[in-house]
């Protein structure tokens, strides 16, 4: 995959040596900007915004989302505990599958509470009347599958074939729609406009029947609203249009957009070498800090690095390019090869760019390699803060 960010925006000034190695930097000014965008197209389309917390779930910068959107969502127990300790605003919860002795908490929690089945509503249907028999109130919804593949990926892709996630949209019928408050999908990953519009399309003649009934729609997440080259003004006609449609309120769960561009994560060059081409060893581990690079696959984008064409440094390698690895064992821990202005040398500080989502939950102990600080920076007044550092302790508490 190709990254869809890599903008330095007000990290092309920051001096990384002002934090420890390896570190994720946060830019509060940058996701400021971000959550403008996001509550412009709330506003202005009707519909509620919601922060995905499996994507960015600092919870020391919940106070900023607050300002600005209408609550978060979450992927089960330990996140809706975390939005309900944290953040403002409503809840909305799915999983694709809740355990029974779980499920009580989550529905006292969450405000939304969203099944991958109707079956699965059946079964805990003593569960949820409980809950609400002891004064709970909460909507309960259904994810839909739309069937309409549009993933650059297939294993990112909900509508791939044979796909676990939600109920395939050509199986739904009144008996289902009379189960819950609202019906939700997710269909994108990293998109623009266009694939959510074809998407709407297949699911529009599905739905059109139980248009009135459904108290919300929920169109997920996986939408790139803050890159500069997304269509806003498309995506907040449609979305007021929907809502007219369907007389539902609508909801949309921008996860990545909330961060993008807004954090990077520095690291150091440790040793360097030769092995047919430059190689380098850093503190910054693909497996453990980065897993999306061997997963996706993709090649994040290095702060200042020098295109090919400019690079002046003469080796036998790639057209000057180095090949930079984690420090763990796992011989896959590759990040990719680099060009950097100067032969990196050990203790050359380097960064990679849009970083603060999906990296920053993501990151493993894996070998005993230590976890990044996380560190707050507000590139309008240059204030910086260390949040949180990981010592011994958090590795080892993880294990018995």
């Amino acid at each position: 995959m190709e990254t869809k960010a890599g903008d330095p925006g007000a990290f092309a000034h920051f001096d990384l040596s002002r934090v420890d190695s390896p570190a994720f930097v946060v830019d509060a000014a940058k996701l400021r900007a971000n959550l403008q965008i996001l509550q412009d197209v709330g506003e202005r389309s009707g519909a509620k915004v919601l922060s995905a917390l499996k994507a960015f779930s600092m919870w020391s910068t919940a106070p900023i989302i607050g300002e600005y959107l209408d609550g978060v969502c979450t992927s089960g127990l330990w996140e809706a505990r975390l939005a309900s300790e944290f953040y403002d605003g409503e809840i909305a919860t799915y999983c694709a599958a809740y355990k029974p002795d779980e499920l009580d908490e989550i529905l006292r929690l969450s405000d939304h509470v969203i099944f991958n089945s109707p079956q699965q509503i059946v079964r805990c249907s003593a569960i949820i009347a409980n809950a609400r028999a002891r004064g709970e109130t909460f909507d309960i919804g259904l994810r839909i599958n739309p069937m309409q593949p549009e993933g650059e990926v297939a294993k990112y892709d909900p509508s791939a074939p044979h796909s676990r996630l939600g109920f395939p949209i050509d199986q739904l019928s009144e008996e289902h729609v009379e189960l819950v408050d609202g019906i939700h999908f997710h269909n994108l990953c990293e998109q623009g406009f266009g694939p959510l519009d074809r998407t709407w399309d297949k699911v529009f003649d599905y739905l059109e029947p139980f248009f009135g009934q459904l108290k919300w729609i929920n169109v997920g997440g996986g939408h790139h609203i803050t890159r500069a080259d997304y269509e806003r003004e498309e995506l907040i006609t449609f979305l007021s249009d929907m809502a007219e449609d369907t007389g539902a309120e609508i909801y949309i769960e921008p996860g990545e957009a909330v961060a993008l561009d807004a954090g990077i994560l520095v690291g150091t060059v440790l040793d360097t070498g030769w092995n047919g081409m430059p190689v380098a060893i850093v503190d910054i581990s693909a497996t453990c800090h980065m897993p999306d690079v061997i997963e996706a696959p993709y090649r994040p984008a290095m702060l200042g690095e020098i295109p090919a064409a400019d690079h002046g440094m003469v080796d036998e390698g790639e057209g000057g390019a180095i090949r930079l690895g984690g420090p763990s064992c796992l011989a896959g821990d590759v990040i990719g090869d680099y060009r950097f202005p100067k032969d990196p040398q050990p203790g050359t500080r380097f960064a990679f760019l849009d970083q603060a989502h999906y990296s920053m939950v993501k990151t493993t102990t894996f070998n005993g390699v230590a976890l990044p600080s996380i560190w707050l920076w507000d590139s309008e007044t240059d204030s910086l803060e260390c949040v949180r550092r990981f010592d011994y302790e958090d590795f080892r508490n993880r294990l018995s």
